[in-house]
């Protein structure tokens, strides 16, 4: 929506609608301290509920909204039995998580219970929210999230962000995609759709919410970390990863034993070694920290450490090198989990030993943690199952370990003994990377009022950082530099987004010819649309590489052909006379040339087009990765590629 105000509107003019689980009003991220008068252009409802008044909204929390099982939004004169889906009040905790990341109100002296202590804040916290209650305790119905957009449309919901994903094993096309569908709907209102990528990482192609009207995030950890000392018999120690209440000290250590020394009768070693339900005997455990392999993913650590504490065991020590990064929130049960290298040289100790022990100490956080940010193990990666003409994610969030409010009584562990719920909890996920993008979205909104939501897109991807807080490449859970299958074009930076140079704009005509391009037919693309729109005559998979997108992604460079070119539009949203030039960082053999390479705007001059060709006869098969960058000495406009050849 324009902002016809000469002067530069308040953040709180900005209205993000969440859809997602509902909300804690009572949270103190929640307070509407200092935010002035609802907007007048606001047409959404409080709706109550059993236990949710029209009072627990305020001027930040303006609307709320719960739907029932047929997807109607409850009328609030309807007699019914009270259940947890008949609120608009958060069953789950989840929806107040995302919410409070998104655009928590300033909270000082905030913990979980004493780890991670400090100020709470959202990425916008002057932002005004509205809670669309889609999910309930049977999930969130694809037509529920669909109407919940409509209603968030309809309500002048500025930005929409949605932390739910189908599993990149059940996904629809776009057409058939309740988020991509009411995702466009939104887009043509001039409204952000911001997403969650989905955790089904790290393998390749489990990307979703990836159509190219919704702005899809992955996830990234931080530079904060949380450690459980492990401390053996013989004095060696070794840092693992936990969120653990342990009340152990260095005083007294515990029996220590591998999981396949303590197995069942009749129960396969391998099963014991990675603590399968009913592998375990129970008199063997009992009284011992026991050692865990993480071979078999299929077992989560969750059911492990339920597994060995069910068999009475005094701790859990979890062998795992991906997850190591994502600490599990282990209540007061002592637990921690560390790398290969260090589980190697534990179940050496155990195997060398006659009478192995051990203690784990209570989780400390560690500040400035190196590197950060990387790619989290489980974020989804690219590339997109239904195109890969489109480069996804988008762009990284972080996602792991992230502090927000919660419900009190919805901890994810158990509370150390003598301490009260603090309503503040560590969480993970592609959930918690997509508010943060909500967040900074807003911010720059409140900056930038007339900017299109492509144009506040674009600044947040050309700005993205790839470097890590060591100044090296961007690295994923491998230890290995990522790439933008991973990270999509880095991680954000919402400070620079605002002053990005050049933008590129991607309009509503970009995607309806998109949709022509992948293969659908105009009649269904009209239907959908509600527009008259006409495909044009060529409508091919590959020029889908060609709409006016913030990154480039080429599906299939023939290496026997000639050069495949691209053409992008950038618009001047800096000083009037600029004139930027062109670098090129590509891999060893992929010929990547920029025509023309030097692009001047002067004074009523604001849209510039230029042309990239790839040449691949020399380069190496499979993706190769790279960018192009516009330079004008004071702002660097980053175009990354992934270019396929074949």
């Amino acid at each position: 929506m324009q902002n016809k105000h000469k002067h530069p509107p308040l953040s709180s003019d900005v209205i993000i609608g969440m859809i997602d689980t509902g909300i804690w009003p009572e949270s103190p991220s929640f307070n509407d301290d200092g935010i002035g008068e609802i907007p007048s252009r606001w047409k959404g409802v409080c709706m109550e509920g059993y236990d949710f008044k029209k009072s627990n909204c305020n001027r930040k929390l303006i609307g709320a909204r719960y739907y029932d099982s047929i997807q109607r939004t409850y009328s609030n004169n309807k007699t019914h039995m009270a259940k947890p889906d008949d609120s608009p009040r958060d069953f789950d905790g989840h929806g107040t998580h995302t919410t409070s990341i998104a655009a928590g109100a300033k909270v000082a002296n905030v913990s979980y219970h004493d780890l991670a202590g400090g100020t709470a804040r959202g990425g916008s916290p002057s932002s005004r929210i509205a809670i669309y209650k889609a999910c309930t305790l049977d999930g969130c119905s694809g037509s529920t999230i669909l109407k919940a957009i409509d209603d968030a449309i309809k309500d002048g919901v500025d930005i929409i962000s949605i932390s739910i994903g189908m599993s990149s094993l059940f996904q629809s096309d776009y057409l058939n995609d309740p988020i991509a569908i009411g995702s466009f709907h939104a887009q043509q209102m001039n409204i952000m759709v911001v997403c969650s990528g989905g955790n089904d990482g790290p393998d390749l192609y489990t990307i979703v919410n990836s159509a190219p009207w919704i702005f899809t995030v992955a996830a990234s950890n931080i530079d904060r970390d949380f450690q459980s000392t492990v401390l053996l018999g013989n004095g060696k120690t070794f840092q693992g990863s936990a969120i653990s209440f342990s009340n152990f000290n260095r005083s007294r250590n515990y029996p220590l034993a591998f999981g396949e020394d303590v197995a069942a009768k009749f129960t396969p070693i391998s099963e014991a070694r990675n603590c399968y339900p009913g592998s375990l005997d129970t008199q063997k455990v009992a009284g011992k920290i026991v050692v865990c392999t993480d071979d078999d993913l299929n077992i989560p650590r969750q059911i492990k450490k339920l597994v060995v504490e069910d068999a009475r065991a005094k701790g859990l020590i979890l062998v795992s090198e991906d997850e190591t990064v994502v600490p599990l929130d282990s209540g007061t049960f002592p637990f921690a989990e560390v790398g290969n290298l260090s589980g190697l040289q534990i179940i050496k100790y155990i195997n060398g030993t006659k009478k192995p022990t051990a203690t784990i100490l209570p989780t400390r956080d560690v500040p400035r943690y190196r590197p950060a940010p990387t790619v989290a193990y489980f974020s989804s990666r690219g590339p997109g199952q239904y195109t890969e003409n489109i480069l996804k994610p988008d762009i990284m969030a972080p996602g792991v370990a992230i502090l927000a409010a919660v419900i009190p009584e919805k901890e994810a562990g158990s509370v150390p003994v003598g301490n009260k719920p603090t309503g503040y909890a560590i969480k993970s996920g592609t959930s918690m990377a997509c508010p943060h993008v909500t967040g900074a979205a807003a911010f720059i909104k409140s900056f930038h009022h007339g900017w299109s939501t492509s144009m506040i897109k674009s600044a947040l991807m050309t700005t993205a950082t790839i470097y890590d807080n060591t100044g090296k490449p961007l690295q994923n859970s491998s230890h290995h530099f990522a790439n933008p299958h991973e990270v999509g074009v880095g991680e954000i930076n919402p400070l620079q987004a605002l002053n990005p140079g050049l933008v590129f704009e991607t309009t509503t005509e970009d995607y309806l010819q998109f949709l022509c391009y992948y293969g659908y037919s105009e009649k269904n693309i009209r239907s959908m649309s509600k527009t008259n729109f006409n495909c044009p005559r060529i409508s091919i998979d590959r020029l889908i590489s060609n709409i006016n997108y913030p990154s480039i992604s080429i599906s299939n460079l023939d290496r026997h052909k000639p050069a495949q070119t691209i053409k992008r539009t950038v618009t001047n949203v800096g000083c009037p006379n600029a004139t930027y030039i062109s670098r090129v960082h590509a891999p060893v053999g992929l010929e990547v040339k920029v025509f023309p390479k030097k692009i001047v705007f002067i004074e009523g001059l604001t849209r510039v087009s230029f042309k990239v060709l790839f040449y691949g006869k020399e380069a190496s098969s499979g993706y190769n990765f790279g960018s192009v960058t516009w330079f004008d000495g004071r702002h660097s406009v980053l175009l990354s590629f992934a270019v396929n050849v074949e």
